[in-house]
């Protein structure tokens, strides 16, 4: 079900050639802001609705490029699009971190901490207070570590992150609209 790719040089090259280009990045807003492709538009992938998408295409076949960090997000919004009926989605190989690699214009805003930090520190300190709370309080605690652990492995086999997405909706982790 996996779409196409392109690289951030190649993509590039094609808006230098004069090609209109519709390219949504499907960060969390607070990601978007600390840095995006000039000419990105935001749709967090827990957002992303193929249907609106749809209606914003008007039955366009021209081609969709879809960006997060890395690639992974990107891939996610592809096949969900792919299997909502949509055709010519392009995932942006490497995400923004190639974009900035590769020396291409971003639009830069406020520094955030990532989502994916953010998780870690949290898998990370509910792993210790499982342990520690199973000495001090009751060897039952445990379960906690156990779970923690669990979800890692989980996260790890499906590429969902049920941590990362209950973290991204967190009050730290939204962009007030400027009025």
């Amino acid at each position: 079900m996996s779409g196409q790719t392109i690289s951030p040089i190649q993509l590039s090259e094609l808006i230098k050639n004069g090609q209109k280009v519709h390219l949504i990045d499907v960060r969390t807003p607070l990601e978007f802001r600390e840095v995006h492709a000039t000419f990105a538009n935001n749709i967090p992938l827990d957002k992303l609705v193929p249907s609106d998408v749809a209606k914003t295409r008007n039955g366009s076949n021209e081609p969709l490029y879809l960006i997060c960090k890395s690639g992974g997000r990107g891939k996610q919004a592809c096949d969900k699009l792919i299997a909502a009926g949509q055709s010519n989605v392009i995932n942006v190989e490497g995400g923004t971190t190639a974009w900035e690699q590769a020396g291409l214009p971003v639009v830069r805003g406020k520094k955030a901490m990532s989502l994916e930090r953010q998780v870690r520190i949290a898998a990370g300190s509910l792993v210790v207070l499982g342990v520690v709370l199973s000495f001090l309080v009751h060897p039952y605690f445990i379960g906690l570590s156990a779970f923690i652990g669990a979800g890692l492995v989980f996260a790890g086999i499906t590429d969902t992150c049920g941590m990362g997405i209950l973290i991204s909706k967190m009050p730290w982790n939204q962009v007030r609209r400027s009025s």
